[in-house]
């Protein structure tokens, strides 16, 4: 095991606890107030949208995007932070009601495509060549309203217009099967894997499997992440914890299932992860009980990953081994439930 790992995680995970029920209960804190707190939690990196990065960027020139761009790497490189990743924040625009990239509406599609290079550029800016692609609203309420044949080639024409437009650009596709939409077209690592194969250069396309959004499906997020990285795809991941197969709650790592969590950290440290400059990225909530100032669940999600690290490492592995020859997966079963137990 020889994985080696670095933390990120967006300036949305620190907010102010609003939710679909209910008004903010928190104080908010300032983007640049945020960015000076990734150190003291024990982050090296910061996950952007891109108008985390470039406020009101739908009325901003190249040359407007260049410069605030330009200013925010130097605090980044002032506060010893790199930027992991932009993301288009496509879901909350007007002109994405039907999707972005699969809209029944040519030119919001155009918007969507448009938006996404600017995306590139800030990512340029900030010296990062990775684009996340979390496409939420790129699928339907109904089946009806959609060909979703004719969606999936406007997903490729989409991807195939960002790799064109920057040679170094890599697009990660953040898979979830559902919320917003009913229904997502790329709800898996397959799919999403599968999505990339159609476009006109595969080897930059790959995806973010964030756990949360794997539970969703049914499916377990080491087995996804297992799959993406048998295809060297796996470039980025969200960790989190889900609690049943409700909506998206991005609890804290392990809060839920430790067993589930010690299986992501294995996975990926049995994998050699983080070898090419791969991240360990958050995408955890703070409950809406808590206090202002909310950052307790990126530094205990960050201590559970580290802990569930150390257990991974300290297993017996050659009685793993001789428990698997002799497929006697009951002490098997109970060796690892001892082991979480420190037993």
């Amino acid at each position: 095991m020889a994985g080696k790992f670095k933390f990120t995680f967006g300036p949305w995970n620190i907010h102010k606890g609003e939710d679909v029920f209910g008004p903010s209960v928190r104080d908010s804190i300032s983007f640049d107030d945020k960015l000076g707190m990734f150190k003291s939690l024990g982050f090296d990196g910061v996950q952007f949208h891109d108008d985390d990065a470039v406020s009101d960027i739908n009325g901003k020139s190249p040359s407007q995007i260049a410069s605030e761009s330009a200013a925010l790497k130097t605090r980044l490189n002032n506060l010893g932070l790199e930027a992991e990743f932009v993301a288009p924040r496509l879901w909350e625009d007007s002109m994405t009601i039907d999707g972005g990239y699969t809209s029944n509406d040519p030119k919001c599609r155009e918007y969507a495509i448009e938006r996404s290079k600017k995306a590139i550029d800030i990512a340029n800016h900030l010296g990062t060549d990775l684009l996340v692609l979390w496409l939420a609203r790129e699928g339907t309420y109904i089946r009806e309203a959609k060909d979703s044949r004719v969606a999936t080639d406007r997903l490729v024409e989409a991807i195939n217009a960002m790799l064109a437009y920057d040679p170094n650009i890599r697009v990660c596709i953040e898979p979830k099967p559902n919320e917003p939409m009913d229904h997502a077209y790329i709800p898996t690592t397959g799919h999403a894997i599968a999505l990339g194969m159609l476009t006109s250069d595969h080897s930059r396309v790959g995806v973010n499997i964030e756990s949360a959004h794997a539970i969703l499906a049914g499916l377990d997020p080491s087995d996804e992440m297992g799959f993406a990285l048998a295809h060297q795809k796996l470039w980025t991941v969200h960790l989190n914890d889900q609690n049943g197969l409700k909506f998206d709650q991005d609890k804290s790592f392990g809060s839920v299932d430790l067993r589930r969590a010690f299986n992501q950290v294995r996975i990926l440290d049995m994998n050699n992860y983080g070898n090419n400059g791969e991240w360990i990225g958050l995408d955890v909530k703070a409950m809406r009980t808590q206090a202002s100032p909310a950052t307790l669940h990126l530094s205990n999600s960050l201590e559970v990953f580290k802990m569930l690290l150390e257990l991974s490492r300290s297993l017996d592995d050659t009685l793993i081994e001789k428990l698997i020859d002799q497929r006697d997966y009951e002490s098997l079963d109970l060796l690892i439930m001892k082991h979480l137990l420190r037993q």
